[in-house]
C-alpha cells in the first residue's frame, strides 16, 4: 500500500544554514603559506632579539622572558615534527646563539675566564654522535654517545672531556642527559634539556661528520 498518492507533490524545505564566522577556524584552515610567513617573521624577530645578548650571559631578566615567547610561539609553527628522521637538517655544526644554561655560559666565573669565541656543537645523526666544543680561549670540547628516546628527543651519555685542547679525560657514567629538538629548519634550532635549559642555534656548516 502507498504511504503517498504517486502525483502528490511534497516540497521540502532545508534550513539556511549560516556561513561560518571568519576567522573561527583560521589557525587550522590557514595557506601554509601564511604559516611560513608567520615563522619567518618569528624567526626574524628572535634572531633581533638574541643581538648583544652574548649569547645569553649579558640576558636580563626580560630578555630571558621575551626570548623564551618568542621560542615557544616557533615551536607550536616547528616544520619538523620527527627530526631524528630528517639527519639532512639535523647533522652538521651548528653554532650556539643562546642558553640559558649558566655551566655553558660560564656566568659563576669573571668574564676574562668566560668562552669568548664561538661555541659550537656537532651532531651525526647516522652514528648518533654529538660533540660540543669552546674555541678560544680555552677550546674544551666534550663528545657524547646519543640514544633515541623518541623521534625528537635523544639521551646523551658522555664520553669524553678535553680539555685547553689535549688534555683527555675520560667521563664518568654519571654524566649524562637528556635533548629534545624543539624546532628545526634548514638554518635554525631549538632544543631543550632534562634540566629545563633553552638552546637556540644556527647551522654552521652541514657537511661536517663525526668519526
Amino acid at each position: 500500500m502507498a504511504l503517498a498518492c504517486p502525483h502528490t507533490r511534497i516540497s521540502i524545505k532545508r534550513p539556511r544554514v549560516a556561513p561560518p564566522r571568519a576567522g573561527l577556524f583560521s589557525f587550522l584552515t590557514a595557506p601554509i603559506s601564511n604559516k611560513a610567513e608567520t615563522r619567518n617573521a618569528l624567526k626574524e624577530q628572535l634572531l633581533e632579539r638574541l643581538e648583544g645578548l652574548n649569547r645569553g650571559a649579558s640576558a636580563t631578566v626580560d630578555d630571558k622572558a621575551e626570548v623564551e615567547r618568542l621560542a615557544s610561539s616557533l615551536e607550536k609553527l616547528n616544520p619538523t615534527s620527527q627530526p631524528l628522521r630528517a639527519p639532512q637538517l639535523l647533522s652538521g655544526k651548528w653554532r650556539l646563539l643562546y642558553t640559558t644554561s649558566a655551566a655553558i655560559l660560564a656566568t659563576n666565573r669573571p668574564p676574562p675566564l668566560r668562552p669568548q669565541g664561538p661555541i659550537f656543537q656537532t651532531i651525526d645523526v647516522e652514528k648518533l654522535k654529538a660533540r660540543n666544543n669552546e674555541t678560544w680561549p680555552f677550546f674544551n670540547q666534550v663528545s657524547a654517545d646519543l640514544s633515541p628516546l623518541s623521534t625528537n628527543k635523544v639521551a646523551v651519555q658522555f664520553r669524553t672531556f678535553k680539555l685547553l685542547g689535549f688534555i683527555s679525560i675520560t667521563a664518568p657514567p654519571s654524566a649524562r642527559g637528556e635533548l629534545s629538538v624543539t624546532y628545526l629548519d634548514d638554518t635554525l634550532r631549538i632544543s631543550r634539556g632534562d634540566k629545563g635549559n633553552l638552546f637556540v642555534l644556527d647551522m654552521a656548516d652541514r657537511s661536517v661528520r663525526l668519526e
